[in-house]
């Protein structure tokens, strides 16, 4: 009868030991998922794409943009386009960041490299939203230097991620920057 005891009152252990035990692994913080990108076609944008990165770094937790030479799954292209800067992406990590010289040339560079790797985080635009906005992209004007995300676009990335890599919906889509008409 002393062995019934003992192996129930082991089982009553185990029980009362594994939702503690549960709660613990609930707890624990989501793991990151590194997405690559490589600046070998924007060497002229170098420092603003590194700088436009690390805004989201210190931002998000759950998913992380780091330089790589080669085996990247986000690229950086430089060049002319009368359409502006765009992102060609799935919105799962994965595409190309085009950045137009003339684009660079009116509006905040680190900007304008944030707000397209936004779309390759699964962002859309939302440009009639104020400057604070990262995402609002040329909307309020080439005098709006933010080149952070807020509140609740850091909120939507970490939703989007909270499972690493997203599961991809559909091809790349370009995805360009609407510009207001110029004044004059």
């Amino acid at each position: 009868m002393s062995r019934k005891f003992v192996l129930s009152g082991a089982v009553a252990l185990a029980f009362a030991v594994t939702p503690v035990a549960a709660t613990a692994a609930t707890a624990a913080p989501a793991a990151t998922t590194t997405v690559y990108y490589t600046t070998s076609g924007a060497p002229t944008f170098r420092a603003e794409i590194n700088a436009g990165a690390a805004n989201w770094n210190r931002a998000v937790s759950n998913v992380k943009l780091v330089e790589r030479s080669s085996g990247a799954s986000l690229e950086y292209v430089e060049g002319n386009d009368p359409q502006g800067s765009y992102a060609q992406t799935d919105g799962h990590g994965n595409g190309t960041i085009f950045i137009d010289y003339t684009q660079a040339q009116q509006y905040n560079k680190t900007r304008i490299t944030a707000h397209e790797t936004g779309h390759v985080l699964g962002l859309p635009d939302h440009y009639s939203g104020p400057c604070s906005e990262l995402m609002s992209g040329g909307g309020p004007g080439p005098s709006c230097t933010n080149a952070n995300p807020n509140a609740q676009e850091t909120a939507r990335v970490q939703q989007l991620w909270a499972n690493g890599f997203r599961t991809a919906g559909g091809p790349q889509e370009r995805i360009y920057e609407k510009l207001p008409a110029p004044v004059g």
